[in-house]
C-alpha cells in the first residue's frame, strides 16, 4: 500500500492507494483565507485519517512518496521530512514526486474524465488535448513553470521565471496550451495574451490533488531515504548570517 504526500503549496494533500496508485483514500487541508499553512499541524493526522477510511495501518504500508515541489521551503520541508521518518520508522521505501507534474496530470486527467464520460479512469501516458503548463506563485514576481505534453511527457524542466517568459511558452510544442496553478491564475493576463487558456480562478485543476501524486507515486522508481531531499529550483529567501 501507497501513502503519497505533497506540503508544497499552501494545501496539505494525502492519499492513500493501492500498489499500482488506484486511489482508496484522499484527505486535504485547505488554509481559509488569511489562515497560514497548517502542515505541521494537519499531515500526520490527515495521513492517519486516510489510511482508516483506506482499512488499513501504517504497518500496511510497503512506499510513500513526497511532494519534492518547487514551491514554499518550508511546507516541502515539513513534507520531506516527515516522509523520511515515517519511511525510517516503518522500513519501507521512499519515491520524490514533482508537485508540478502531479499538477499537470491533474489537469489531463479532469479533461480526459470530461471528454470521455466518468467511467474512464486515465492513467499517465494517456493521449488527450494538448500541452499542460503547470505554474505556482513563486513569490518574488517570479513563478515556478514546468511544461508537459499531453502523454505526460516533460517538455521544461521545473524553473523559476519571470513572468515576461512566459510568452515563451507556445514556442516548445504545437498545440492548445492550457495552464494550470495559483500562478497561473496570478499571471493570466500574461498567459491569455499568448493563446494559454486558463480556467477559472476557483477550479479544481489548479489544486495538487491526491489521486495523480499516488499514480506518480506507484510508478516513480524508489530513492534511497537521504536522497529524498527538496527541489527548491531557486536559492531561499532567507539566508543564514556568516
Amino acid at each position: 500500500m501507497i501513502l503519497a504526500l505533497d506540503t508544497a503549496t499552501p494545501a496539505t494533500v494525502v492519499g492513500v492507494a493501492a500498489t499500482d496508485g488506484t486511489l482508496l483514500a484522499a484527505h486535504r487541508h485547505d488554509p481559509g483565507a488569511g489562515e497560514k499553512p497548517g502542515h505541521t499541524t494537519q499531515l500526520l493526522p490527515l495521513a492517519h485519517a486516510a489510511l482508516t477510511e483506506a482499512g488499513a495501518t501504517w504497518s500496511d504500508l510497503t512506499r510513500i512518496g513526497a511532494g519534492v515541489g518547487p514551491g514554499t521551503f518550508t511546507g516541502i520541508r515539513i513534507g520531506v521530512a516527515t516522509a523520511r521518518a515515517l519511511a525510517q520508522g516503518l522500513d519501507i521505501e521512499t519515491v520524490a514526486l514533482s508537485t508540478l507534474h502531479a499538477l499537470a496530470l491533474g489537469a489531463v486527467e479532469r479533461r480526459l474524465m470530461v471528454a470521455d464520460g466518468p467511467s474512464v479512469v486515465p492513467r499517465p501516458g494517456a493521449q488527450g488535448g494538448g500541452p499542460v503548463l503547470a505554474i505556482l506563485d513563486a513569490r518574488r514576481g517570479e513563478a515556478y513553470v514546468a511544461a508537459y505534453d499531453s502523454a505526460g511527457a516533460q517538455l521544461l524542466a521545473p524553473s523559476a521565471w519571470a513572468p515576461e517568459r512566459l510568452a515563451e511558452v507556445p514556442a516548445l510544442a504545437p498545440g492548445s496550451w492550457q495552464a494550470v496553478g495559483d500562478g497561473a491564475v496570478r499571471f493570466r493576463a500574461e498567459l491569455e495574451a499568448v493563446g494559454v487558456a486558463v480556467s477559472a480562478d476557483g477550479a479544481d485543476r489548479h489544486k495538487v490533488s491526491a489521486g495523480p501524486l499516488c499514480r506518480l507515486a506507484a510508478e516513480a522508481p524508489p530513492v534511497p531515504r537521504d536522497a529524498l531531499v527538496p527541489e527548491y529550483v531557486r536559492a531561499p529567501d532567507a539566508v543564514p548570517r556568516r
